[in-house]
């Protein structure tokens, strides 16, 4: 095998099974519709089902459901008949993978699900099959021809099924109102969860761990401040109000030293930046990240909105946190 008979291959491969999926674009009519509503109405689980390669799918399907806000679990079909089927109950709905229609494993459960008056949409790549007829709904996966040479593997059929199972899903998440904070609820360690779910309160320093000096605090008084606490700042406080007057942060230090003053004898409110971009400790910590972000800062203090400081955090606790 040369380099280029392995690319014609894979290409190959690649062609077959997108034009499975093409041809399933034409098959997506009132049945598809009905079948989303009857995922929609079901007051309990989604149970797939499938064996073999089928069964692999059905799992994904399934996880790709349960992810976006469709409660469901894959349930293996030979274990079904040996006590799994107790995990059905009345107000579930199962959706059954067989690209032949006839598999054995799910032909057995057919007249159990029936007598339980569970519903079954079927995905089948033949709706004259004993699956597709005993279905409430049979969704038509067919495919003219696996990407297999052999036309024994499941390639295209399985591609076929799992991107009806993504259509099933997808289309029931905007019908639901599924929002990027409900997926975050369900993925709290991924990325997007910590980006939609992490609060400014979850990583800001609080109490003494805050860099703080009063207003008419010396710049060198000020900068042991920031040194012992190390976030780069110090908040400034107005002692009469007790509120936030202004930041001190290692830009205002080297704009500073331009001018030379003692540090011994000038004040922070002499060099401070008044009225400083702040945040509030209910906020999402990605909007913290888009606030440093916009304002070229590495910093922020956080404020109620009494402008009474209650937090700092800086760009590192954000990357700790995973945010960035």
């Amino acid at each position: 095998m040369t380099e280029h008979s392995y690319i014609k291959l894979g290409l190959a491969v690649l062609k077959i099974e997108s034009e499975a999926i093409s041809a399933l674009t034409e098959r997506l009519d009132k049945t598809f519709h009905r079948a989303c509503d009857m995922i929609l109405g079901c007051k309990g689980r989604i149970v797939v089902t499938g064996m073999g390669k089928s069964g692999h799918i059905s799992n994904k399907i399934a996880a790709t459901l349960a992810s976006t806000g469709t409660p469901a679990f894959f349930m293996h079909p030979g274990e079904a008949s040996h006590g799994d089927l107790g995990m059905i109950t009345a107000d579930d709905l199962v959706i059954a993978l067989s690209n032949s229609g006839e598999t054995s494993e799910i032909t057995l459960l057919l007249p159990l699900l029936k007598r339980l008056g569970i519903p079954l949409i079927a995905l089948t790549g033949n709706s004259q099959s004993t699956i597709a007829h005993a279905a409430d709904i049979n969704l038509d996966v067919s495919v003219s021809k696996e990407a297999c040479p052999l036309g024994l593997a499941p390639t295209s059929s399985t591609t076929a099924s799992l991107a009806m199972g993504d259509a099933l899903a997808i289309a029931v998440l905007e019908a639901r109102g599924f929002t990027e904070e409900d997926f975050a609820l369900s993925h709290p360690g991924g990325n997007l969860g910590r980006r939609l779910l992490l609060r400014v309160s979850d990583i800001m320093h609080t109490g003494d761990a805050i860099p703080l000096v009063p207003i008419d605090t010396s710049l060198n008084q000020t900068l042991l401040e920031m040194t012992s606490k190390g976030l780069g700042m110090a908040g400034v406080i107005d002692p009469a109000s007790g509120q936030l007057a202004g930041i001190y942060t290692d830009g205002d230090l080297r704009r500073t030293f331009e001018k030379m003053p003692d540090i011994k004898t000038a004040r922070v409110k002499e060099f401070m930046t008044a009225n400083c971009i702040t945040i509030e400790a209910d906020r999402i910590a990605s909007e913290a990240l888009k606030i440093m972000h916009d304002h070229k800062i590495n910093g922020l203090m956080v404020v109620d909105e009494n402008n009474m400081v209650q937090g700092a955090l800086n760009m590192h606790d954000l990357l700790r946190a995973g945010v960035v």
